[in-house]
């Protein structure tokens, strides 16, 4: 039955239409660290097949080292043939290529999977790595957010040594959604801590759509929570946004090389629907309220307006 499974899900995948992005805007420097972020993935439908697709498709031309997921890796059960339709089966191309997912937990997810080896967690909740001198990523359980885990994250962050430290979790402390919006009381446990030790980068999911948040305190955010589910016309009007797309199913490519980390979000069609840069100012003394290790965001050319958002969302 697992066999039947596997080669059904191979043709449904090879049955999804992909059109590869043709204007990349990422500068694929030599030397720079690339990668990909997803959230929100584990459906096993069409919607993600596509998404999966369409990031296959596009690392032929943006040769990403791994990807990054921010929660909700599986809905809907853990057992193997979960795992093998909602995951391994719709990025079997990746992984065949040696390519490594780096998960962190969703409400919708079930710790035991912090034990399956492809989603290197090494049997931990919370995680760390470093993908390159200078640079470190740090991976949270947003939806058990405890005072030992705090305390773990403070003490990694101070030793990391690290120019860039990029943090990933599912539920965003920054958000314009109107079905869950801003998660304040994850802010008010994380952020002071951002802003002690210099985080640059915030990644998250959570929300069906994507977003770029106005720096906050010097600090980048980021909402990928499209990758598989979709709230259409979710994205209430605030002054958070700085870009929004709720319109289709999105993942982000991401390059960083020395003070810049070059961004590109598009949808399972290549469509591009935000890019730019955020640039790392560098080591200056933390001031009050402020990010140690600010960055400023710049905007590049977007090949796709985002939605306009909708007092009243479908």
């Amino acid at each position: 039955m697992r066999r039947l499974l596997l080669f059904v899900m191979m043709l449904l995948t090879l049955a999804v239409p992909a059109l590869v992005a043709q204007n990349l805007t990422l500068p694929m420097k030599n030397g720079s660290i690339k990668f990909a972020v997803i959230g929100d993935t584990g459906t096993g439908d069409k919607h993600q097949l596509a998404v999966a697709k369409q990031l296959t498709a596009t690392r032929a031309k943006f040769p990403f080292e791994f990807v990054i997921m921010v929660g909700d890796n599986l809905y809907g059960g853990n057992s193997p043939k979960d795992y093998d339709q909602k995951f391994a089966i719709p990025y079997k191309p990746l992984l065949d290529n040696d390519i490594k997912f780096y998960a962190a937990l969703g409400n919708h997810d079930d710790p035991s999977e912090r034990f399956y080896k492809p989603f290197n967690m090494n049997g931990e909740r919370y995680h760390t790595f470093k993908p390159a001198d200078g640079v470190r990523f740090f991976a949270l359980d947003s939806t058990y957010m405890d005072e030992k885990q705090v305390k773990w994250f403070e003490e990694q962050l101070m030793a990391s040594g690290s120019e860039w430290k990029i943090a990933f979790f599912h539920h965003p402390p920054y958000s314009s959604g109107e079905t869950h919006g801003s998660d304040e009381t994850l802010r008010t446990q994380l952020e002071p801590l951002f802003v002690k030790y210099g985080v640059n980068v915030v990644l998250t999911g959570h929300e069906h759509f994507y977003e770029r948040i106005k720096p906050q305190k010097g600090i980048a955010y980021f909402i990928t929570g499209s990758s598989a589910k979709l709230r259409e016309g979710n994205i209430s009007t605030t002054q958070l946004t700085a870009k929004g797309f709720d319109a289709g199913y999105t993942f982000m490519l991401a390059e960083i090389a020395g003070d810049d980390m070059y961004y590109q979000a598009l949808t399972d069609e290549g469509k591009t629907v935000d890019s730019g840069t955020v640039h790392r100012v560098g080591k200056v003394e933390p001031t009050p309220n402020r990010s140690a290790q600010p960055v400023v965001a710049t905007s590049g050319k977007d090949a796709a307006k985002p939605t306009t958002p909708r007092a009243n969302p479908k």
